[in-house]
C-alpha cells in the first residue's frame, strides 16, 4: 500500500510588537544571515499553502498575507485571521521567532495529529502553542466568537493535543535580548 501524504498548510504569526526586545521587529531579525521569518519558512517544505499574519515583509518563500481585524489584538485573533485563508484539512501553527525550527520537527508534529492536535513541548515539558499542528476544522470550532484579546492557551488546552517532545531545540524562541546571545554571527 502506498502512503499518500495529506495536504497541509501553515499559519505563521508574525505581528507581535516585540516589546521585550525594545520594540524590535522580531521576524525581521537576522540570525546567521537569514531573517527569523525566513528561517521559519524554510522549515515548511511541502506545505500546500503558507499564510503569514502580520505586516508584509520580503520573504524567500511564496506566501499569502493577512492581518487580524484589529492588529495587536493577540495571537488568537491572528490565528483566526490566518485560518480564514486555509483550504487544507490540516494546519501547522507557528510563531515567526523560532531560529532553530526544523522540517523534522514539523513532520513529527504533523504525524502526531489524529482527531486532536499535537503541540511541541520544550525542555521543561511546557507546551509551545505556537509550534503545533491541528485538524483545521477542530481549530475553527474551538475559536470564540470574538477572538480579540482572548487567550490562545485557554482556547487550545481543552482540545487535549498530543504532546511531542522537542528533540532538536526547535521550541527555543526569541523573547528578550539575551536570547540572541546563543546565535552569534
Amino acid at each position: 500500500m502506498v502512503h499518500v501524504e495529506q495536504p497541509w498548510s501553515a499559519v505563521v504569526l508574525a505581528g507581535g510588537a516585540g516589546r521585550r526586545l525594545g520594540g524590535v521587529d522580531k521576524p525581521g531579525l537576522i540570525i546567521r544571515g537569514r531573517t527569523l521569518l525566513d528561517r521559519v519558512l524554510a522549515a515548511l517544505p511541502g506545505a500546500h499553502e503558507i499564510v503569514i499574519v502580520g505586516p508584509r515583509r520580503e520573504t524567500e518563500a511564496k506566501v499569502r498575507w493577512t492581518r487580524e481585524p484589529t492588529p495587536g489584538s493577540g495571537p488568537l485573533a491572528a490565528l483566526a485571521a490566518g485560518l480564514d485563508l486555509i483550504t487544507t484539512d490540516r494546519v501547522v501553527l507557528l510563531a515567526a521567532d523560532l531560529p532553530q525550527i526544523t522540517p523534522t520537527t514539523i513532520t513529527r508534529l504533523r504525524q502526531a495529529v489524529t482527531h486532536t492536535g499535537a503541540v511541541l513541548t520544550d525542555s521543561d515539558h511546557h507546551p509551545q502553542w505556537l509550534l503545533s499542528a491541528w485538524p483545521t476544522d477542530l481549530l475553527r470550532r474551538a475559536l470564540p466568537a470574538d477572538s480579540a484579546n482572548a487567550s490562545l492557551r485557554g482556547t487550545l488546552t481543552p482540545l487535549s493535543p498530543v504532546r511531542v517532545d522537542d528533540m532538536d531545540g526547535s521550541a527555543r524562541d526569541i523573547d528578550v535580548p539575551s536570547d540572541l546571545d546563543a546565535f552569534p554571527e
